[in-house]
């Protein structure tokens, strides 16, 4: 049975951007449905979902931070952001509210068709719905995670990461005591094609333990080795 068509979501101002990523999507075999702005956007994927959003964030109405913590509150799916070259801190501040990736404009369409793949596939294991890994259950005192279901828990509360955030607690998570640095951390959450750089990491992180300790306040699991990368505390 083939696999379904996977479809994504592109939310910016700039038509001529919109035209051309679209164009090479669709070459690629997505379905690709195209937004103007972001107040637009938020009706038509509450309406009908996408597999993962490019959201650009400067634009009227309605700006991809905003959008972005809309679509939040709802949904889980795979964000990558759109930003200049002089937005760093909005960078930041998309990786805090739940961006999965960003790209800088100007920016090369095969590059970012291969972050939207490297999501993609993450979503998928992620969800359990890759044949490649199939659904498994780590639990480490009162840490579970399970991959078939994307669910995590913690004490016996439900913690909503996103992809990316799952996938880093599991590789952290599996082996309690180990170091990793930060270029496994990438590898792991991004695949080894895909480069980012060592502030997305970190933001990553800082919004991980942020969600454990909403849960629970005394969460300090995951301990920082300054300079090195961030181990999972042994049991």
């Amino acid at each position: 049975m083939p696999n379904p068509v996977q479809t994504i979501a592109l939310v910016d101002d700039d038509r001529n951007i919109l035209t051309s990523v679209a164009i090479a999507l669709q070459s690629e075999g997505f379905e690709v449905r195209t937004y103007t702005d972001g107040a637009e956007a938020l009706k038509g994927l509450s309406a009908k979902p996408a597999d993962l959003a490019v959201l650009d964030i400067k634009m009227p109405r309605m700006d991809g931070m905003e959008l972005l913590g809309r679509l939040r509150q709802t949904s889980a799916m795979p964000v990558i952001f759109l930003t200049s070259k002089d937005d760093e801190e909005d960078e930041l501040t998309g990786l805090r509210l739940g961006a999965d990736d960003y790209i800088r404009k100007p920016f090369s369409q095969r590059l970012l068709i291969e972050r939207i793949r490297a999501l993609l596939r993450r979503d998928a294991i992620g969800r359990g719905r890759a044949q490649s890994e199939p659904g498994t259950v780590v639990a480490r005192g009162d840490l579970v995670l399970d991959s078939s279901r994307h669910a995590c828990s913690w004490k016996g509360q439900d913690v909503d990461l996103t992809v990316t955030e799952f996938l880093l607690v599991k590789v952290l998570a599996q082996r309690p005591g180990h170091v990793k640095n930060r270029d496994q951390l990438m590898d792991a959450a991004y695949g080894e094609r895909i480069y980012v750089d060592d502030r997305t990491i970190d933001s990553h992180i800082k919004r991980v333990r942020k969600k454990f300790r909403a849960v629970d306040s005394e969460f300090n699991q995951i301990e920082t080795l300054y300079g090195v990368g961030y181990r999972y505390k042994e049991v």
